[in-house]
């Protein structure tokens, strides 16, 4: 695993977050997202290890990891919820900068661990992503 590679990038690769960090790759087929500072990462690692365990619990009680489903709502969702609170903008649907709003969050709250999480499980709860349209087959 490449220790440079963003917490967040699903969230990024899927369109509705990006981050003024982050610098996107290719190799082969394979396209991934690359933190360009240190501790910014580790902030993020923190801040997205804290949103999970926080809905990991309310929603099952096991330590694997989440689906990938459930770990998108956890990114997205905490996210877009984390916003709300900082920015106080509520139908805001996309992160247009992940490193800034972490930022934001530890200067209002003084650390990552002191952020209000049960306001941020609601927003990740309500998150529905992206639904496929898959047709059934008619016999």
């Amino acid at each position: 695993m490449d220790h440079g590679r963003c917490p967040f990038e699903k969230a990024i690769l899927s369109a509705p977050c990006a981050c003024e960090l982050a610098t996107r790759f290719s190799v082969a087929e394979q396209t991934g997202v690359n933190c360009r500072s240190d501790i910014a990462r580790n902030h993020c690692t923190t801040l997205l290890a804290l949103m999970r365990a926080r809905f990991a619990l309310k929603v099952m009680d096991t330590s694997d990891p989440l689906p990938f489903g459930k770990e998108m709502k956890v990114m997205i969702g905490g996210l877009v919820g984390l916003q709300r609170l900082i920015l106080t903008e509520q139908d805001a649907t996309r992160v247009n900068n992940i490193h800034a709003l972490v930022q934001q969050a530890q200067e209002k709250y003084t650390s990552l661990e002191s952020l209000p999480y049960q306001e941020i499980v609601k927003s990740i709860t309500a998150f529905q992503g992206k639904r496929r349209g898959h047709a059934r087959p008619t016999r």
